[in-house]
């Protein structure tokens, strides 16, 4: 009955985490919030200014649980900022709610299948921590690869409009509304800020701090020195287009060239997990030593020790920086 037991509360608890995560805030409170800005802006005393409204905007959206979460977190800007990188509207709420979730799934599936109370703990807050933490980390590198896919395409259009005789600021709402997928995503909201009040330049620099790509940290750049020295500019980006394609051919030959030492760097690291695991499905006591006699604790500690050193090594060896 306790075996039946554990699991169920566990997934109990977790559905009703996720469910108060991806909840949102009330709608009473969000028409509340209506309210007043309606009558901020046509009743009240003073107008807004743009930081002002930008401020609103952008601090509406957090919720009672963001509040909490953001005083507990030691660095919750650094959180929200990367939950912001992968392009979904994830709150750090909703983030550290899956992490409680994950964590105390797995710690009592852990517990139900007759493993160590330490190993339940730890195994559950690794899970917790490392899983959703690396699937944001896969959302943020895949939304980076097709950005610079497409941002190349992006600057070109930008030539063009230039060339045919736009303004800047008007090419850069073609570019939002031409080009699908982050890149347009991202145009689209430099230039809600420009609308707002905010210059090009300070709409452009907080878009290349939120994101940290290189490559559009390279536009910015143009751009900015363009307009301290002057010159052609659509012929400059044009310069810039193809830099940047050129420079993700030599990432694709760099990836090809280290591909077979990575997967063998993956397979050599992954062998050890995958046989302890198997081993500990088939005859969890015998495993179970490993978290009872310190000698074996120590062996396992000293091998994890060396094992990192080691992929560690394999991962700079392989790493190069364009």
């Amino acid at each position: 009955m306790a075996q039946l037991f554990f699991p169920l509360l566990g997934g109990v608890l977790t559905l009703a985490m996720l469910l108060l995560a991806f909840s949102g805030p009330s709608g009473a409170k969000a028409q509340k919030r209506r309210l007043e800005g309606l009558r901020e802006r046509h009743g009240g005393p003073k107008a807004l200014s743009a930081e002002d409204k930008l401020r609103r905007i952008t601090t509406a959206q957090d919720t009672r649980m963001d509040s909490m979460a953001g005083r507990l977190l030691p660095n919750p800007a650094l959180l929200k900022k990367r939950l912001a990188m992968t392009g979904k509207d994830w709150s750090v709420g909703q983030y550290v709610l899956v992490n409680l979730g994950v964590a105390f799934a797995v710690g009592t599936l852990l517990l139900s299948k007759g493993a160590p109370a330490l190993l339940g703990v730890f195994g559950g807050l690794m899970v917790g921590l490392g899983l959703p933490h690396m699937i944001v980390g896969m959302k943020i590198k895949k939304r980076i690869q097709n950005f610079n896919v497409r941002f190349p395409d992006a600057i070109d259009l930008l030539v063009r409009g230039l060339r045919a005789g736009l303004p800047i600021s008007e090419t850069l709402g073609v570019v939002a509304s031409e080009i699908p997928g982050p890149v347009g995503e991202e145009f689209r909201i430099i230039t809600d800020k420009m609308k707002i009040g905010r210059t090009m330049e300070v709409a452009l620099q907080e878009t290349a701090d939120r994101l940290g790509i290189p490559e559009f940290q390279f536009f910015c750049i143009t751009l900015a020195i363009q307009k301290e020295t002057g010159g052609n500019l659509a012929e400059t980006l044009g310069n810039l287009a193809d830099v940047l394609r050129k420079r993700a051919q030599m990432k694709l030959k760099i990836k090809a060239m280290s591909s077979e030492s990575k997967a063998s760097a993956y397979i050599v690291g992954s062998l050890p997990f995958i046989v302890f695991g198997l081993i500990w499905f088939i005859n969890n006591k015998y495993m179970a030593n490993f978290f009872q006699d310190e000698r074996l604790m120590i062996a396992g500690l000293g091998g994890l020790i060396w094992m990192s050193i080691g992929a560690f090594i394999m991962a700079k060896m392989v790493n190069f920086e364009i």
